[in-house]
């Protein structure tokens, strides 16, 4: 008995059915991918390190002298010599610093018994020089009134002239040894003072004997503001101590410290984008290389060749008014930069060898492509031949793809 033809039919399908989902399941999958399209538009290559600010003229305010500089920050002497960091100063006008001579340093007993002693001796040089100009003035006076006796025996012819001119050398001679006695007895008195004087210890010194010899006021040497105080206490200092610095807050640039291997690729005059300082992006310009470089360690302990690179701002002050001397802030400094390149992301490229490839898409399949590339930044890189504007390439290719596969898109960008 045969069956009815519609259920052969309903067979028959039911077995292709099966027969193609197990097609279908032992069958190769299409691997989903990202794709993207290579396109012309603008790119350009920048170099991003971080810099400071700086006021382009500091002056340093140093000590002429060795002396005692008095607070900075605080009036001193009856003098309004308040100053502060931020403070403007006028040229040859504000007073900066104000110095007094240094105390005397304490002595060791020793050297107070020794100067003890030879103050001792001063006074006993003094006694002695003024009982000798005592003397001598009393055989002064002796010889004057001998002088005058003779010039009276003389006139009535009872001495002889000789005699007479023998009572006046006596007096011119004890003349000139009276103001020659008169000043060895200054001479004394002088080193009995100095004696004195190098017995002083800062102890015995009255509360005004510092300010004897005071002052020395040093002038602002600039029109400006003071930047950094670093001197701000009392105290000592040897001649050539740097006490403050001042500048004009409003005439600064940027110093950044490229890699030598980055600053080669900058020239003066190339664009710098000036960020991470809290208020926008500013324009820039790189005015100066550094001819020579100078070894840096990194924070990770490394030896780094570096060059200061100089940059100024291009926007009106008013954009970074705000920034002030040894701010950071980060640059970046465009080295390249193209309106009409073809590029693709750096994300889409791989290394075949020595070369550079993508994976194209061609069909519903990927193929391997070797390219040429020219200049590349942190997102994308410039394709010098090898792929065509339009043309569709894998992104972050996985393990999975190699040349020939099937692949399907997960998402298209341009």
């Amino acid at each position: 008995m045969h069956g009815s033809p519609i259920k052969t039919i309903a067979t028959a399908v039911a077995i292709l059915a099966v027969l193609a989902a197990m097609y279908w399941a032992l069958s190769p999958q299409p691997i989903r991918v990202d794709l993207v399209t290579a396109s012309r538009g603008q790119m350009e290559v920048t170099i991003e390190e971080e810099a400071k600010t700086r006021v382009r003229h500091v002056y340093t305010v140093y000590a002429p002298i060795a002396g005692r500089v008095l607070r900075i920050s605080e009036p001193s002497g009856g003098r309004a010599h308040t100053l502060h960091v931020g403070d403007t100063v006028m040229v040859n006008e504000t007073v900066v610093a104000v110095m007094q001579p240094l105390s005397p340093s304490f002595l060791d007993v020793r050297t107070q018994e020794e100067l003890q002693a030879a103050a001792t001796g001063a006074d006993a040089a003094v006694t002695l020089a003024e009982a000798e100009v005592a003397r001598i003035q009393a055989a002064l006076n002796f010889a004057r009134s001998e002088m005058q006796r003779a010039q009276s025996l003389t006139a009535g012819e009872t001495i002889s002239v000789k005699a007479l001119d023998k009572a006046k050398l006596d007096v011119a001679t004890n003349e000139a040894a009276l103001a020659s006695m008169k000043a060895q007895l200054q001479m004394r008195r002088s080193e009995r003072d100095l004696a004195r004087e190098r017995l002083l210890s800062p102890a015995g010194l009255p509360d005004d004997a510092a300010r004897a010899g005071c002052c020395v006021e040093i002038k602002a040497p600039v029109t400006g503001k003071v930047l950094r105080i670093l001197q701000e206490s009392e105290g000592p200092v040897a001649a050539g101590t740097a006490l403050l610095e001042i500048g004009d807050p409003f005439d600064i640039e940027i110093a950044a410290d490229f890699l030598s291997t980055d600053a080669i690729k900058l020239k003066p005059g190339a664009a710098v984008r000036i960020t991470g300082w809290g208020g926008g992006m500013v324009a820039g310009k790189v005015t100066r290389i550094d001819p020579a470089g100078f070894l840096k360690i990194s924070a990770l302990g490394l030896e780094e060749q570096r060059v200061r690179v100089i940059i100024d701002f291009t926007d009106p002050p008013e954009k970074w008014a705000r920034l002030g001397h040894e701010y950071r802030v980060v640059v970046n400094a465009v080295a390249w930069s193209g309106t009409d390149v073809l590029k693709i992301p750096v994300t889409a490229l791989f290394r075949k060898g020595d070369d550079w490839a993508v994976f194209r898409k061609v069909g519903n399949v990927a193929r391997a492509t070797i390219v040429l590339i020219g200049q590349r930044n942190g997102r994308e890189a410039q394709v010098s031949s090898g792929l065509d504007e339009g043309q569709m390439v894998v992104v972050h290719p996985s393990d999975r793809i190699s040349d020939g596969v099937k692949i399907a898109a997960r998402k298209t960008s341009s």
